[in-house]
């Protein structure tokens, strides 16, 4: 028996629209690392971008369980002596750009590297409900139904 690899003009990329209104975070972030590393299909090539176009809207909207929201932190240096800074992800989730949260969580579950940086450019988050992407016929994958631990009031 040989193993198939499948071959760049083989690629079938679709086009998935997320609502991630109420969805727990790291439960979507998996399903989002799933579908756009390509794992769900039967024609998965591990050093391949075989993983479809994931829009997620309502970025803004996503719950987080527990006191992640004050107790999770985000830190950066400056690179100025005593530049460290940090941001908790409920003052990020309320500022400027929310979309960043859905984000880190994805890219923090993709291999790091050339292919990794491929395929998070596959990835389209919006804070509201509105996106660019309506040509594409995007077809809607509802993650919150999966399974009812998904899915926080």
């Amino acid at each position: 028996m040989k193993t198939y690899s499948i071959k760049p003009n083989e690629i079938e990329k679709k086009w998935l629209i997320i609502d991630a209104e109420d969805v727990v975070l790291g439960r979507l972030a998996s399903q989002i690392a799933l579908r756009l590393r390509g794992k769900h299909k039967p024609s998965f090539t591990p050093h391949m971008d075989c993983g479809d176009n994931v829009i997620v809207i309502n970025a803004d909207k996503v719950k987080l369980t527990g006191n992640k929201r004050d107790q999770d932190i985000f830190y950066w240096h400056t690179g100025y002596p005593g530049g460290i800074k940090q941001r908790s992800k409920g003052q990020i989730l309320d500022g400027k750009h929310p979309e960043r949260v859905v984000e880190k969580a994805v890219e923090r579950m993709l291999p790091k590297g050339p292919l990794g940086r491929q395929v998070m450019s596959n990835l389209r988050v919006y804070a509201g409900t509105e996106h660019p992407h309506e040509a594409q016929k995007p077809e809607v994958l509802d993650v919150a139904a999966m399974n009812p631990k998904n899915k926080r009031a």
